[in-house]
């Protein structure tokens, strides 16, 4: 008996699944008729004003030819009429003559009719105008007798034929066929990526393109399932395009195209995947000076010691290029790093926080260079008092300063009493008569023993350390009074890589630092 039930009640639920299911497809089916008669009215009236935009052309194109038809017109009429008053006119002056001529013929004075005589030939001949009681007749004998214009109009004719052919060959617009994207004419390069594509047959009933985009790991045709959704470039018009200002933070990025016509979208291109590998690291806040606050892309000093607190969770997403927006840090009453200690702190409340103390206000990157070329930018925030930016080996010590070490490379910046540009290794500084850039771009060849720092904004190169690295290095900075702004995922500028592959303008060497001042 309660097995019956059991199965009993499977049935019921069974039955009022399905009955779910029914309504739900009911529902479905009504609101999709609901939907074929509104898209119908829509296109219906989309057509009938497709048809009166042609019906408009048709009638201002028929009255502008029909105005050129009266201009033509009234042009020959005019001249005509011209042609045909001094005719008349002619006719007139010649029958006045003849006139003249026969009274001139029944003179019996000898004397007379020779001098008229003599005046008719001599008009005749010589074309002058004679006169006589206002008859002009040299006209008559210079009248061309033919007309200037032709009644011919026929050149004003038109033959519509082949336009009626296509006007009955109209149909409704097809779906587009799906663009192949021309991957030899792809490029990445200095953080952008230009997309090429062509129709695989012409179509001028194209009216934009959409392309989408997205960034990922994996090399290779894209996959179905993504971490990433696809980003989306609507209404370009050309058949390529160029995403600027792009963060490689991850290996490849991912491309398809699809072309629309006024009607409908078509299918996407044959995706495809381009390499767009760039220097990817953040802050290493574990790292830190106690006095410096840091988050993944910006350290800034804290003179109160604040940085006890834990770092925050590292693996968030980016924003934007990787600057994070920060609030203006209060300088006053900030002693000279001269003379600032921080000491009586206990360890507990430094944890992981005590890789640099006293004076050594560092902080390093959370990655290493091994091997290859690799560019980031740093920029300094308002009122930095003092600041160095550089690579270094792991081996610094904790009261260590960047520059002044062996196993260290950089460029610094005081602006405390006066403003002072060097470039620093092994306790020896070369100064630089230069003005210090916004933003400034630091180029490490491993393999090549280069360390470069340029300005950013316009790649002039600023110094170049040469050296022979035996250890992976580090990107290390430190910041005293104010803070940095880190931009990574960049790939190393153009004009920078023709710079370095012709040795072009690599500054002094470690050979040419001169002493520092202890």
């Amino acid at each position: 008996m309660d097995s019956q039930r059991e199965a009993l009640q499977r049935i019921i639920t069974t039955l009022a699944n399905k009955d779910d299911e029914i309504q739900n497809f009911i529902e479905t089916l009504n609101h999709t008729l609901k939907n074929v008669q509104v898209n119908t009215t829509k296109v219906m009236i989309d057509l009938e004003e497709e048809f009166g935009a042609l019906q408009a052309t048709l009638d201002e194109m028929k009255a502008s030819m029909v105005n050129k038809i009266k201009q033509e017109q009234t042009y020959k009429s005019q001249e005509l009429q011209n042609q045909l008053t001094i005719c008349n006119n002619a006719l007139e002056s010649s029958e006045e003559l003849l006139d003249y001529a026969n009274r001139t013929l029944s003179t019996n004075d000898p004397e007379a009719f020779t001098k008229a005589a003599k005046q008719i030939k001599d008009s005749t001949e010589m074309k002058l105008i004679f006169t006589r009681a206002g008859v002009t007749m040299a006209p008559a004998f210079r009248l061309s007798l033919k007309p200037k214009i032709s009644d011919n109009m026929t050149h004003l004719m038109v033959d519509f034929f082949h336009e009626k052919q296509m006007l009955r060959s109209l149909k409704f617009l097809p779906v587009p066929r799906a663009p192949e994207i021309d991957l030899a004419d792809c490029l990445v390069a200095d953080n952008c990526a230009t997309v090429v594509w062509r129709m695989p047959e012409e179509d001028h009933k194209i009216d934009h393109y959409i392309l989408e985009y997205r960034k990922t790991n994996y090399e290779g045709p894209p996959r179905v399932k993504e971490e990433r959704n696809w980003d989306i470039i609507d209404n370009i018009k050309d058949t390529e395009y160029t995403l600027t200002g792009l963060k490689f933070e991850s290996k490849y990025m991912n491309f398809r195209v699809r072309a629309c016509n006024k009607a409908v979208a078509g299918d996407y291109s044959e995706p495809i995947t381009l390499e767009t590998r760039g220097f990817n690291f953040t802050f290493d806040g574990t790292t830190s000076h106690q006095n410096l606050k840091v988050d993944d892309f910006t350290v800034e000093w804290d003179s109160s010691g604040g940085k006890g607190q834990e770092s925050r969770i590292k693996g968030k997403e980016n924003k934007g290029s990787g600057q994070i927006s920060l609030k203006k840090n209060k300088m006053s009453g900030t002693p000279s790093p001269k003379r600032t200690f921080v000491s009586g702190r206990p360890a507990s409340a430094r944890t992981n926080r005590d890789r640099f103390t006293g004076e050594s206000y560092t902080v390093l990157g959370d990655a290493l260079i091994e091997n290859g070329q690799h560019y980031w930018e740093v920029k300094s925030q308002k009122d930095c008092k003092s600041y160095s930016i550089g690579v270094s080996y792991r081996n610094l010590g904790k009261f260590d300063q960047l520059g002044k070490t062996v196993t260290s490379w950089c460029i610094h910046i005081n602006n405390w009493l006066q403003t002072s540009f060097a470039a620093k290794h092994n306790n020896k500084a070369k100064f630089m008569d230069a003005q210090v850039p916004d933003k400034i771009g630091v180029y490490c060849d491993y393999d090549g023993g280069h360390v470069s720092f340029y300005n950013a904004d316009t790649k002039q190169l600023l110094h170049t350390f040469k050296t022979k690295f035996t250890q992976p290095v580090i990107p290390a900075f430190m910041v005293w009074c104010g803070g940095l702004n880190l931009y990574t995922g960049l790939q190393v500028p153009s004009a920078i890589k023709s710079l370095q592959k012709g040795d072009g303008g690599l500054g002094g060497s470690e050979n040419s630092l001169t002493g520092l001042a202890q």
